[in-house]
């Protein structure tokens, strides 16, 4: 065997020592005896030929060599992320960077992540790792997510794309020290501590008037881009925010079979996946701006304004729904949220407003929010409470029921009881029993 493939991988720190790549080529040959001593035109035959092998020797080394100082230089950098992406292994500074990113990770409680390295340390990954969760391929053989559809209220699909075990242990992190932390307006209730359907419908309880907008394609929009800025602005610098944006979103692929393989080849650019980690926090970061200016028009034609994810509502309550009747202010609003809304970057889905007023139904995040003398501000609809309780009584009387499993009902019983706790621990007791007749571990219960 050549001394060329006895070469063992060594720590970039090393190569590094030397001052670099080459340098340290050059100083590994030397250590081996290889380096070139030159020829003379005095050298014989014999002499020549040894030279010629010897020369032929370092060649096979120094390449050798080369490959090895490479293997360190990618163990301990992340050198490319794939096309479309901006990358250079040395950190800088430019325009985008926030005025003073110190004080702004300080102001918003972030790790200190000066580098990829100390990111790499923080997630528990290897530099390689974190690389191959962050790169982006236009056509992939594998994927880092498992998608699935689920359907909507309006009969068409939703795509989920849940992350694998290491990329959602990564997201995780990354929402929890990082995007958790950033500032979130007052009239987001989607995804945060003390707010919920509850607080969010809570507020437009008893309103003359309700108006319910909807952002379309609300996650897709997000790109991966605009991900990067948002943590940039929080005082991340250049290289972190980019890994963090990449692990962070994701394109929409389609999975088609090329010779045999599968491939999952990108449909579009990437962006916040419906059943990321990170997904629900960055979007209430990124609208700051927009539930400001919402907020602010709301007041100004004597409205109420909350935002539950992509859902968008504003409410009119006692004197100030006649001022708005007699100002047209539906008509104002409607059209300025379109304006405001386009201007931050979305686009409100038309087909899905709703004006509703207190002579009907009036519903907000899938609860009810008409005046009702002795019941919650707002409650789920009686149909959902009579389709819960018949289908108890159907399990209680032994007779089949429509494929509901204890679970389902338990998560049926568990709505009710955030707005109405009383009558949801009612029905919850009831399930409870079925389940204990059934030979099943009550609902917080262990299971043998």
């Amino acid at each position: 065997m050549t001394a060329a493939a006895k070469l063992p991988a060594v720590p970039w720190a090393d190569v590094a020592a030397k001052g670099g790549i080459r340098p340290w080529v050059d100083a590994e040959l030397a250590r081996q005896g290889l380096a070139d001593p030159g020829a003379s035109a005095s050298m014989s035959d014999a002499e020549k030929k040894a030279y010629k092998a010897r020369r032929d020797e370092e060649r096979r080394v120094r390449r050798e060599l080369f490959r090895v100082a490479w293997a360190a230089y990618k163990a301990a950098h992340i050198v490319h992320l794939g096309p479309g992406v901006w990358w250079h292994d040395t950190a800088d500074v430019d325009r985008f960077d926030a005025a003073d990113p110190a004080k702004k990770q300080q102001d918003n409680a972030l790790p200190a992540l000066p580098d990829v390295e100390a990111l790499a340390q923080a997630l528990g990954l290897s530099i390689a790792r974190l690389r191959w969760l962050s790169y982006h391929r236009e056509v992939d053989t594998g994927t880092h997510y498992h998608r699935w559809t689920v359907p909507k209220r309006d009969g068409g699909l939703r795509p989920i794309s849940a992350p694998k075990p290491q990329l959602k242990a990564a997201q995780r992190w990354i929402a929890r020290e990082v995007t958790e932390h950033l500032p979130v307006h007052g009239a987001a209730h989607g995804f945060l501590p003390g707010r919920s359907i509850a607080t969010n419908a809570g507020v437009h309880a008893g309103a003359k008037i309700v108006v319910k907008l909807d952002i379309e394609g609300f996650y897709p929009t997000v790109t991966w881009r605009r991900v990067k800025g948002l943590l940039r602005k929080a005082g991340l610098g250049e290289q972190v925010a980019t890994i963090m944006a990449l692990v962070a979103t994701e394109a929409p692929r389609e999975e088609l079979v090329v010779r045999g393989k599968p491939c999952f080849v990108a449909t579009g650019p990437r962006a916040l996946p419906q059943g990321a980690p990170t997904s629900p926090s960055i979007t209430n970061a990124l609208c700051l701006r927009l539930d400001c200016r919402l907020t602010g028009l709301a007041r100004k034609l004597g409205a109420r304004y909350t935002r539950y994810a992509d859902d968008l509502t504003f409410s009119w309550h006692g004197d100030a729904a006649r001022a708005a009747d007699a100002g047209n202010a539906i008509g104002k609003l409607l059209r300025a949220v379109t304006e405001i809304v386009a201007a931050e970057g979305f686009t409100i889905k038309r087909s899905k407003t709703r004006v509703m007023r207190a002579g009907g139904r009036q519903q907000v995040t899938g609860l009810v929010v008409n005046q009702a003398d002795g019941r919650p501000a707002a409650r789920v609809p009686r149909a959902t409470q009579r389709q819960l309780r018949a289908a108890l009584k159907n399990r209680e009387l032994g007779r089949p029921g429509h494929g509901e499993t204890l679970e389902s009902l338990r998560g049926m019983a568990a709505f009710i009881m955030m707005t109405d706790p009383e009558r949801g621990r009612a029905f919850m007791a009831r399930i409870d029993r079925l389940a204990q007749r059934a030979g099943e571990a009550p609902a917080g219960g262990e299971r043998g």
